[in-house]
């Protein structure tokens, strides 16, 4: 489960963000690509743009739950 205490600070303000347990797999960038990149230094994934659509809603909460590590969190879930 991911841990706002652990969140990256790349993450934009809002309620998805990714935390330090992310492994780079590529799954939230390839399932939400409006909302999420990558972080090529560190190799990690964050939200760099907060969902404004129900399609990009449904494509982040998508992305949360495929997530394999559970490094993407939502507070407002």
């Amino acid at each position: 489960m991911a841990s706002i205490a652990d969140r990256y600070s790349e993450n934009v303000t809002g309620k998805y963000y990714v935390d330090s347990q992310c492994i780079d797999c590529d799954l939230c960038r390839e399932t939400a690509p409006a909302n999420f990149t990558r972080q090529d230094d560190g190799g990690y994934s964050y939200v760099y743009k907060q969902p404004e659509t129900p399609e990009e809603e449904a494509q982040s909460k998508e992305a949360m739950e495929g997530c394999p590590v559970e490094a993407i969190g939502n507070d407002a879930a």
